[in-house]
């Protein structure tokens, strides 16, 4: 099983693919896709282009996003409402199916609590999966946690 796993954002897009199963799961590819602070359309646009040309690079089996939490901050929580949008079209254009995780799914998945933080899924996700060492921003190692909850979870 191939997943191309998404941690949606508008200012940035944690993207990553993992195959394998749940006993061996392998990272293929991962980034942070930081879309310039031009108009609304522009970034959107950048997004989507991102997740499509992933599609097309990796040819995934599914999706893997994660459901969008609703914080105080009403603006923050409609951008990444708009840049799942772009997502979830980029799928559907290639009828691609999509699988959502709850964040208290994915700490369940990978680090056993649900209510885990993220440093803890940032100590967890190298025992799980052969990371290259680099540095990562936030959003790119949610987006491999994304991506091992989508191959242990049926």
């Amino acid at each position: 099983m191939r997943i191309l796993a998404i941690d949606p954002g508008y200012d940035r897009l944690g993207i990553a693919v993992v195959e394998g199963d749940s006993s061996h799961p392998v990272l293929l590819w991962s980034d942070c896709v930081i879309p310039e602070k031009k108009t609304k359309e522009s970034r959107l646009a950048c997004i989507g282009a991102a997740v499509s040309a992933a599609i097309s690079s990796y040819l995934p089996d599914a999706l893997a996003i994660e459901t969008l939490f609703f914080s105080t901050n009403k603006k923050t929580a409609l951008g990444v409402a708009e840049a799942r949008g772009a997502i979830l079209a980029a799928a559907g254009a290639t009828s691609l199916p999509v699988k959502e995780f709850s964040p208290q799914e994915v700490k369940l998945a990978v680090t056993g609590y649900g209510s885990a933080t993220k440093s803890a899924i940032a100590t967890m996700l190298p025992r799980l999966i052969k990371i290259e060492k680099k540095k990562r921003l936030d959003d790119e190692l949610d987006a491999i946690a994304i991506g091992i909850t989508a191959l242990v979870t049926k």
